[in-house]
């Protein structure tokens, strides 16, 4: 286990504390060049080929894909220049919270170009290297002191350059950044696989859940059931007392639409108003904006009941998913939503429960729509054939699924727990080794050579 130093004194730093006696503290600029120059690939020719970092080769982790490379004259001008052993974090909103980071190792020509959302640090050569740096940047008190720094509005909102040369760090001696380093790297690589067997276990679990949903709504619960082909290649058997219906037989769909937003009687009222960014679960109760009952009144828009069937038809996210919720109250919707309520023997519930049982199938009804976005093929989709129960075995259908997907919820949530607890561990041992609460020197095995 970790023990701490032998002395401690005061650092006279709010957010670092008591640090190890042999330590010292500096502001960062004395530690490192921020973003230097460009000035030193002058010897390289415009022709020559250098890495490009744009902010999606970022990773959350400190991960960098390099599979990009673009002739120095295409980006020396207009990008963020960096070179080997630079240490990187991305400044603007959200990125900079959600801790994308990276030490530049592996560069074409061993330097490169990015975005120019990167702030670069170049450790001072004899006072720190690349991976305490790379730490210290990915402790939770640099983010949260860097959160707090940034400047602009909404989504523009920038770490300054001012912070990171004001902020003041903890500088242990050589020998013992490479220790703290060392053992980071081991440790948080510990972690990071019980988080990634966490990660697939939930994904194993919603697979199960899927599973269990789709067997139930087209098979049934019944596994001695005689069965009767259903005329419809890519669902096969069906119980002999269901029928495959088309779903333009068994519903009435309503379109949705947006009241004038230069209209201020129209907006910020009570009524949900939902748009994909409110289809997070299967009973939408709520939504990121409302509009008012004199939008209702006036025709502006029209409300979908309550227990109506809701789905994305329109929306990017028709690449990966298909959502299925019900109204939980009375609401409108937008353009890129279908409301369904059934005119049959299905009912709403059940129908919901069909379409989420079914999802890969409509998922296969996707297209490209304008602006490089997806949309459902209405008339493909429409048509698709709904196995449906008689009424009663609906009921027990709906009970098995609850029952069951309630035990993988339950599954999954204590695995989403564990993630977080394992997350939280990860900062806090990152805090304790860069500010010196443990010592490390006893943690990291001596490396040896190979006889």
């Amino acid at each position: 286990m970790s023990q701490s130093h032998p002395s401690y004194t005061d650092s006279g730093v709010a957010w670092l504390g008591d640090i190890p006696s042999t330590w010292a503290t500096a502001r960062l600029r004395f530690l490192v060049t921020l973003n230097p120059s460009k000035s030193e690939i002058a010897e390289f020719d415009r022709d020559d080929v250098v890495s490009f970092i744009p902010m999606e080769a970022v990773g959350e982790q400190g991960e960098l894909a390099l599979n990009r490379v673009r002739p120095i004259a295409e980006v020396e001008n207009g990008y963020t220049y960096f070179r080997d052993g630079d240490v990187t974090f991305a400044k603007i909103t959200p990125c900079f919270e959600n801790g994308k980071r990276a030490i530049m190792r592996g560069l074409v020509s061993g330097c490169g170009f990015g975005t120019t959302e990167l702030t670069v640090l170049r450790p001072r050569a004899g006072i720190t290297e690349s991976d305490f740096v790379f730490w210290l940047i990915s402790a939770p008190e640099f983010r949260l002191l860097g959160e707090a720094s940034m400047y602009g509005a909404g989504g523009q909102k920038r770490v300054p350059d001012s912070f990171v040369r004001d902020f003041i760090a903890p500088v242990p001696p050589l020998p013992e950044q490479r220790a703290i380093a060392a053992f980071l790297d081991r440790e948080t690589g510990k972690i990071d696989a019980l988080v990634e067997a966490q990660r697939r276990l939930i994904a194993l679990l919603k697979e199960k859940r899927q599973a269990v949903i789709s067997h139930a709504v087209t098979k049934g619960l019944d596994p001695d059931v005689r069965m009767k082909e259903s005329a419809v290649e890519w669902l096969g058997e069906i119980p002999v007392h269901w029928e495959a219906t088309p779903l333009k037989y068994l519903v009435t769909f309503r379109s949705g639409g947006t009241p004038d937003k230069s209209n201020p009687d129209y907006w910020d009222g009570d009524v949900p108003w939902v748009s994909a960014r409110d289809l997070k679960s299967e009973t939408i109760n709520d939504s990121t904006l409302q509009i008012t009952e004199h939008a209702v009144s006036s025709g502006a828009a029209n409300l979908v009941p309550q227990g109506s069937v809701v789905v994305l038809v329109r929306g990017m996210t028709l690449a990966h998913t298909f959502p299925v919720c019900l109204a939980g109250r009375p609401m409108a919707i937008n353009q890129d939503l279908k409301a369904l309520n059934s005119n049959s023997s299905i009912s709403n519930d059940y129908l919901a429960l069909a379409l989420r049982g079914l999802s890969d199938v409509s998922l296969a009804r996707v297209d490209e729509a304008g602006h490089g976005t997806k949309a459902l093929r209405m008339d493909a989709w429409t048509s698709l054939h709904v196995p449906v129960p008689p009424e009663a075995e609906q009921v027990k259908v709906l009970e098995f699924v609850g029952i069951e997907t309630t035990k993988l919820d339950a599954l999954v949530s204590e695995a989403e727990k564990a993630i977080a607890l394992l997350q939280e561990r990860r900062s806090a041992l990152i805090s304790a080794a860069v500010t010196g609460k443990i010592d490390v020197h006893g943690e990291v095995p001596e490396t040896t050579e190979a006889a």
